[in-house]
């Protein structure tokens, strides 16, 4: 009798946060412009100026590094444009947010025109500016279908961005209690050859977003069914151990719902596609119709647990939790799917809602969003489980919610870039070795990740590109609450969960919380490469006559 050992999954993941430049290495693009301009007026000054030029380009270009140079908290640049644009948001009244009803915007237009003095206008153009149909974190947000009792299709068309739609997948979850090691890898496994069946270049859908909500237990199903079925005879002592029990059970407990947001770009091949199932919108919703129920049965065959597409209601529902999570998440009797926001106002490292809390009672939720990329991580081997630390801390009470967004590429265009990034990365090590200097450990490690990505796409394996990004919001009702819960989270992610750093998103806090929404927001379409764009325009559209 032979024994059969089954070890944990692992990948790689961390040390990477994008392609390299043509200066080698991951150099922001600030970096590269900002030096790369000094350089270029600076050589022009010194052919008109000489000594006195060649001295204005030595002083661009050193204060250009320092500048750009990284740091545990951003680069003065970086930090200079947030405080820029948090003054000019405070200028406009973008800083606070009004869910717009006719009412509230006659009264500010009309106090506006009334108003007198230049602190008076002030004052009133930004009370109007205040108002608005959508909160920041869901700008742009409409709907193509929003009936009960089917699934809700969001429309965006965010400022800046392509338009696209997004449905919502509610699901129970891939573990159950105590499960194997063969039981998380294959539920890995079936994740990722889901994720790579959408990569190809048929497919309509390129984002895939998680979401997993943390909160307190909520006992009140408990006590409804205890009210309907339990005999009122019984003694009073027994009702009282049950309530013991469901308080006991309930205290310091936190519970997660699990959501994934699937998003399908409005581009000519969409739009194509659509044709064939009837004119304009119908169209449209015909061929979303089909998209979500093959949608649905794959989810549930990557072993997801349960599936349900989410009607625009329970959609809208959710964000209000999100926002105001003294409201329950599946509660959507008084919820209108085309206004959910909630009243907010901004500072510059939080946005506050006004809402209420368990019991009912009037409270300020005060919310902050950090961002995860793969550079913040430390390099190295990862289970499935490598969250898990922070998902289900024992010390981590507050309201939190992570999201984890994917931007899936076909193998041939990820695999391109791969190889360039290791030619790069291997002639940065040989420039390094004829000058002299020792081995760049940062440069190293770049290049194991790019031949681990270039193995990776080898012809056979069925992987394809996977460009992703993390989001993280945390809720606490105070502000010094919420400055000690970043302060726990911050040393648990570097502690036990290998993340060294957490990227907070001041300045547009309200904007960034949508991306913890499960609405598909916070990851744009990667730079896809000239011979990619070349090889798109020669595939061509796809004639009428044809069945795909």
């Amino acid at each position: 009798m032979s024994e059969h050992v089954v070890a944990p999954l692992r990948g790689y993941l961390g040390g990477e946060d994008g392609h390299r430049s043509f200066f080698g290495g991951t150099l922001s693009k600030q970096r590269v412009w900002s030096v790369g301009l000094s350089i270029g007026i600076g050589l022009v000054l010194t052919l008109l100026f000489q000594w006195f030029g060649l001295l204005i380009l030595v002083v661009s270009t050193g204060l250009s590094f320092v500048l750009t140079t990284k740091t545990h908290r951003g680069s003065v640049m970086e930090r200079r444009r947030k405080r820029r644009r948090w003054k000019q948001r405070v200028q406009t009244g973008t800083d606070t947010y009004q869910p717009y009803t006719v009412g509230e915007w006659d009264q500010a237009e009309e106090s506006l025109r009334q108003a007198k003095g230049r602190r008076a206008r002030f004052d009133a153009t930004r009370a109007l500016a205040s108002i608005r149909l959508m909160p920041d974190g869901a700008d742009g947000m409409g709907w193509l279908q929003k009936g009960r009792r089917q699934p809700g299709i969001a429309w965006h068309s965010p400022n800046g961005e392509a338009p696209y739609l997004s449905v919502a997948f509610s699901v129970s979850g891939m573990l159950r209690g105590i499960e194997s090691t063969e039981t998380i890898n294959g539920g890995t496994l079936a994740f990722s050859k889901m994720l790579a069946q959408h990569a190809g270049p048929n497919s309509l859908v390129r984002n895939v977003q998680s979401v997993t909500r943390i909160v307190p237990a909520d006992t009140a199903l408990y006590e409804f069914w205890a009210r309907n079925q339990v005999d009122g005879s019984i003694p009073e002592e027994a009702k009282a151990s049950y309530e013991e029990v469901l308080r006991i059970t309930g205290e310091n407990a936190m519970v997660q719902r699990h959501y994934y947001v699937v998003s399908w770009p409005i581009s000519a091949q969409f739009s194509n596609a659509a044709e064939k199932y009837g004119p304009g919108r119908d169209g449209w919703r015909a061929l979303m119709g089909s998209e979500i129920e093959q949608m649905t049965s794959k989810l549930h065959k990557a072993r997801l647990g349960a599936v349900d597409a989410l009607t625009a209601r329970q959609v809208a529902a959710v964000l209000t939790h999100l926002q105001n999570p003294g409201h329950p998440i599946d509660y959507v009797a008084d919820i209108d799917p085309t206004s959910f926001g909630v009243p907010s106002h901004d500072e510059f490292s939080v946005t506050v809602t006004e809402g209420t809390d368990a019991n009912g009672k009037p409270v300020q939720w005060w919310h902050r969003t950090a961002k995860i990329t793969a550079g913040g991580l430390s390099t190295g081997a990862r289970t499935p489980l490598w969250l898990l630390p922070v998902l289900v801390g024992t010390d981590l009470r507050m309201p939190r919610t992570f999201s984890f967004h994917h931007h899936l590429v076909p193998s041939v265009e990820a695999s391109a870039a791969a190889i360039k990034d290791l030619v790069r990365d291997e002639a940065r090590k040989m420039s390094d070795a004829d000058a002299g200097n020792l081995a760049d450990s940062a440069t190293q490690v770049a290049a194991n990740a790019a031949a681990q990505r270039i193995a990776d796409f080898r012809p056979g394996t069925g992987h394809e590109g996977d460009y992703w990004i993390g989001y993280l919001t945390i809720t606490e009702t105070s502000r010094d609450r919420l400055a000690e819960a970043c302060r726990l989270i911050e040393s648990i992610c570097h502690s036990k969960a290998g993340i060294e750093k957490l990227e907070w998103l001041d300045s547009y806090q309200s904007a960034a919380a949508g991306t913890t929404w499960p609405i598909g927001r916070g990851i744009r379409s990667h730079a896809v490469s000239t011979s990619a764009k070349f090889y798109r325009r020669l595939a061509g559209r796809s004639r009428k006559d044809e069945l795909t």
